[in-house]
């Protein structure tokens, strides 16, 4: 893969969290890796109108700006910090589901209730509401890298994967999850996995294999 073939798979990515509705106006911003640099969606842009060549690319050890052009997003040092952490990350993708964000303003844990879930995400954390587009923050969300799914209290929600793919379809699982978990709380407590179901779950062939096409595949 090239670094063109990067920036074309951002804006694959980009527009389908503003079709989606993961997004709204400028909100959000994703980037993914390659050969030691990190390629942002830049500050200010609604994430469907950045085109091929206004993704910012960032030297991850140094967090200079590589190419001449537009300012990189705000969120640029929780990007650096989990890049730098976390070799196995290829790409991250944050963005403001609005199901994540109600569920953070009533609950702090998400449990695992169904079999996508537990497959393709796992256990998702959270962390407590931090001040956005600050060291706080990305110093917050560093704590807690090793989990590819991170709810932000109040904000919104940041998953990682090895590749855009990946990260992007946690995004729309974790969303799913808070909505079933709060169409469902309405009527009574869910009913979720026990710890052997989700065992289960994982020790699946089938389920290894999905896994193993969605890292591999654009």
């Amino acid at each position: 893969m090239s670094s063109i073939e990067i920036r074309n798979e951002l804006c694959k990515y980009a527009q389908k969290t503003v079709t989606n509705k993961l997004v709204v106006g400028p909100g959000g911003n994703i980037s993914a890796k390659f050969e030691g640099k990190m390629y942002l969606s830049p500050s200010g842009f609604a994430l469907d109108e950045v085109q091929p060549e206004q993704w910012v690319e960032v030297d991850i050890e140094t967090g200079f700006i590589t190419d001449i052009g537009l300012r990189p997003s705000s969120e640029v040092l929780m990007h650096l910090y989990a890049y730098r952490a976390n070799p196995n990350i290829g790409a991250i993708v944050h963005t403001h589901p609005p199901y994540c964000i109600a569920f953070t303003l009533v609950e702090r844990e998400l449990p695992i209730m169904f079999p996508d879930q537990a497959a393709l995400v796992g256990m998702t954390v959270y962390v407590d509401y931090v001040l956005p587009t600050t060291d706080k923050l990305a110093d917050a969300l560093l704590e807690k890298i090793e989990s590819s799914s991170i709810l932000l209290g109040n904000h919104g929600l940041v998953t990682t994967g090895r590749n855009l793919r990946e990260a992007y379809y946690r995004t729309e699982v974790v969303e799913e999850s808070c909505k079933i978990f709060l169409i469902a709380n309405a009527i009574r407590p869910p009913k979720v996995l026990t710890d052997e179901e989700y065992e289960e779950i994982a020790s699946l062939e089938s389920e290894a294999y999905r896994i193993q096409l969605l890292q591999k595949m654009k």
